[in-house]
């Protein structure tokens, strides 16, 4: 059987993205290789959820391109995106889960059994049953998660997915997504938290006023920072 082909790495040339009359984002130029964990950073307002956006395609860009190694429908059937505020179905958190593959043409029964096992990995053994709807945020954050990497995507993009989670909920998630990175898939993660970067990112890319103004290994953007806006966010201090 011959192996299908690999959707990055992913090209954006000269993107730039608008919204009534105001530019968000660009120009950007960027690569995104096949591995790796990719931390988004940058103050609010920076761009950070519209690059992720342009990237998986829910964004449209005014200008330049985004180019994916293979046909952007190939592509698009290989790649997730968790929200910081994740939309919940009217279904039990088993169902939820299962459902990427019941659309993709699973069976009932293996679905069912693979959203088992995502739930319990995930630390939702104990509410597989319950209401989507009606479980706790840090519990619907890990049902997202679950549901993003059931389909095993090539690439997941993830919105400041621990943002409004405890300590715990969080290291439960952080280790879904080291163990996912670990099984190849490529992760792109925004995030404000400057301890789960440095736990995570295998390389930065800092984003200011809608520009790239840093991509770079992980290390290398923590110990030294090109930019004087980097170095002032890594300190804590107020990015203008």
């Amino acid at each position: 059987m011959v192996a299908s082909a690999r959707i990055l790495p992913l090209e954006l040339t000269g993107v730039v993205a608008r919204a009534f009359g105001k530019q968000l984002l660009g120009p950007v130029d960027l690569t995104i290789g096949a591995t790796g964990l990719t931390v988004v950073m940058g103050p609010n307002g920076a761009g950070k959820t519209t690059l992720l956006r342009v990237m998986h395609g829910l964004r449209r860009i005014s200008a330049g391109t985004v180019v994916w190694s293979v046909d952007e429908a190939v592509a698009r059937r290989k790649q997730a995106f968790v929200f910081q505020s994740p939309i919940m179905m009217r279904r039990r958190v088993i169902d939820s889960i299962a459902f990427p593959l019941i659309l993709h043409g699973v069976d009932k029964r293996s679905a069912k059994q693979q959203a088992k096992d995502w739930a319990i990995r995930v630390g939702l053994g104990h509410v597989l049953h319950d209401w989507a709807p009606m479980i706790s945020g840090g519990e619907k954050q890990k049902l997202a998660v679950a549901r993003a990497l059931i389909c095993e995507p090539e690439i997941l993009f993830l919105d400041e997915p621990c943002a409004n989670l405890d300590g715990r909920s969080t290291r439960e998630i952080e280790t879904v997504l080291k163990q996912a990175e670990l099984a190849g898939i490529r992760i792109i993660m925004a995030t404000h938290n400057l301890g789960q970067a440095r736990r995570l990112a295998s390389d930065v890319i800092f984003v200011h006023g809608g520009k790239i103004l840093e991509t770079t290994p992980a290390d290398t953007f923590f110990d030294t920072p090109r930019t004087p806006q980097a170095k002032a966010f890594i300190q804590g201090d107020i990015v203008e």
